[in-house]
């Protein structure tokens, strides 16, 4: 009896040590974990703090063209990916004419394949359908896709970027200026509020048929499925589409079309400090003034102007005047006097459908698709009698900017501008949310206008002195590398992160090590580089053979690590 009694107390005994020391572990990891989490946010609570881009945004009512509330909505601020709206806008336009088709595969050049990410991957000699690449940017924003795509349209992405200022120009995107086909860095690559807003109705208006591709919530790439970076589609109700951005230097951006009923709004942000604060406000504009729009509509269609040779505006926080302007196209009756751009062929892999022969009845319009401004139809106006002056209080009309105001170098006041000094006459008829057209009287007058045309397209370079103060605009030339060591390094190379911390770098390097048998024998290690005033540490394995670095980064993707493989 007293045996039994001992085992039982000794099998009790070790039960509790066992149950004990479990207990233990987990508290200790669980308390570890939390600690790790607390350093974490704290981290990123720190960053969100320093970081304030500028902000701008603007909500119009898409029925009338009023204005129902705007912050800053004519001053100039970076694009980022909303670069690619106006990219998808020719090239819908390319599909309207049937120069183009759906299923038509566009070549895959070297400088398309090397852009940075986001991007699908693609490598040089590859084909991208064009189906393939409007779901990509509408949804990863794939920088290679958009290189692809103003390649395929113009023949050079440089090329490309003049044409889509010339098409802002057509829709009286005044203070925009392109410099890349997908809204990567660059510096003199601009727009505002007011403008994003402008080509946020016109291609709902020029493309319905196409404009359904910004609705798009996932797409799948070679077995790859992709989210639509834009989180408030199937979220807000009435969220059509349209667009997302974001760069270091424009902060986080978006550019919203809402349908509830028959209220129609479009609605920009842009400067957000992260996504979810950028979200945020877009939904609180929504809710805010989606009462206040009309339900039936009252302002015409955008179309482009017959003239597009305004200005280019003065790049970021320049108070010197205006810079040269672009070349226009003369009037139809002068061909021999213009100088216009050769309009290329689309350059993709299967012949493009042939377009018709136009009528006697369409010669004097343009081709549909072309990149020549469309001239506005011959209309009946009626003459308005000017109302009283608005205060800030009432509506504003989309196409009357705000005045803004410069400083001199030195940082005093200087004088104030309107940006409407850069815009053509106000054509007959425009009033705060009707935008206008043209008679074939005001046609004639405008015809026999003299005109001032300079070869130059290059906007003024940028003076040292800025009006705001911007955050510092990062590109892939301001970088300044600094290998942290000397050793040549051989094969392929593949990247998992930049960091500003070196050891959060190599703890990344670690973690990636873990997670694909494929880097057991790359060498890792890590880079210094140089933004602005700031370091960073990349984390890179070398030593890799193509193949190798590919399918190692498919499988870190697959873990949520980023990661991209270039040749050393």
């Amino acid at each position: 009896m007293f045996r039994v009694s001992t085992k039982a107390s000794f099998g009790l005994r070790c039960s509790v040590v066992v149950f004990v020391s479990a207990f233990a572990f987990v508290s200790l990891t669980a308390s570890a974990d939390a600690r790790s989490k607390r350093k974490s946010f704290s981290k990123r609570a720190a960053v969100s703090q320093s970081y304030s881009p500028r902000y701008a945004d603007i909500v119009v009512d898409a029925n009338t063209g009023d204005v129902l509330h705007s912050t800053n909505p004519d001053a100039q601020r970076h694009p980022a990916s909303l670069t690619k709206i106006m990219t998808l806008y020719l090239l819908f336009e390319r599909l309207e004419a049937g120069k183009i088709r759906l299923d038509s595969q566009m070549e895959v050049s070297a400088h398309a394949s090397a852009q940075a990410p986001t991007k699908l991957g693609l490598r040089p000699g590859q084909t991208l359908m064009v189906e393939d690449a409007i779901k990509a940017l509408v949804t990863k924003s794939a920088n290679d896709a958009a290189v692809v795509v103003a390649e395929a349209l113009a023949g050079s992405e440089d090329q490309f970027a003049v044409l889509m200022t010339r098409k802002a120009r057509a829709l009286r995107m005044t203070r925009t200026v392109y410099k890349n086909a997908s809204g990567l860095p660059n510096s003199d690559q601009v727009t505002t509020a007011r403008d994003q807003a402008l080509l946020g109705l016109a291609i709902q208006d020029r493309f319905p048929r196409y404009y359904r591709y910004f609705a798009t919530e996932s797409f799948a790439y070679r077995g790859v499925r992709m989210a639509n970076h834009n989180r408030l589609l199937g979220r807000v109700q009435g969220v059509t589409g349209i667009k997302t951005g974001y760069t270091n230097a424009s902060g986080f951006n978006l550019v919203s079309a809402v349908q509830r009923g028959d209220r129609r709004l479009v609605a920009v942000v842009l400067g957000g400090a992260s996504g979810g604060a950028r979200d945020a406000k877009m939904r609180s504009l929504i809710e805010q003034k989606i009462s206040l729009a009309a339900v039936k509509r009252t302002a015409p269609k955008i179309v482009e102007v017959a003239d597009a040779s305004v200005a280019f505006p003065t790049p970021i926080g320049s108070p010197g005047p205006a810079a040269q302007p672009v070349p226009a196209p003369q009037p139809a009756a002068a061909p021999a006097q213009a100088e216009r751009p050769v309009e290329r062929p689309v350059r993709v892999a299967s012949a493009a459908a042939n377009v018709p022969t136009k009528s006697a009845s369409q010669s004097e319009q343009p081709t549909p698709g072309s990149t020549e401004p469309i001239r506005p139809r011959l209309v009946k106006t009626l003459s308005v009698k000017a109302g009283p002056v608005r205060t800030a209080s009432a509506p504003m009309s989309l196409l009357a900017p705000e005045p803004i105001a410069t400083r001199t170098s030195n940082g005093e006041p200087a004088r104030t501008e309107t940006i409407s000094d850069a815009l053509p006459p106000a054509p007959p008829g425009a009033r705060p949310g009707v935008l206008g057209v043209l008679s074939s009287r005001d046609l004639a007058s405008r015809d026999e206008m003299p005109r001032t045309v300079t070869a130059s397209v290059t906007p003024m370079p940028v003076p040292a002195a800025r009006v705001e103060a911007a955050a510092p605009v990062q590109t892939a030339k301001a970088e300044t590398p600094t290998v942290s060591e000397t050793k040549k390094r051989s094969g392929w190379i593949i990247q998992v992160g930049a960091f500003e911390d070196a050891s959060e770098a190599k703890e990344k390097l670690a973690d990636a090590k873990n997670k694909t048998s494929l880097l057991k024998d790359a060498e890792p290690f890590t880079e210094i580089f140089e933004k602005g005033d700031k370091r960073y540490y990349r984390a890179r394995f070398a030593g890799l053979r193509e193949s190798a670095a590919e399918q190692a980064c498919r499988q870190l993707k697959k873990n949520q690590i980023a990661c991209f493989a270039v040749k050393n």
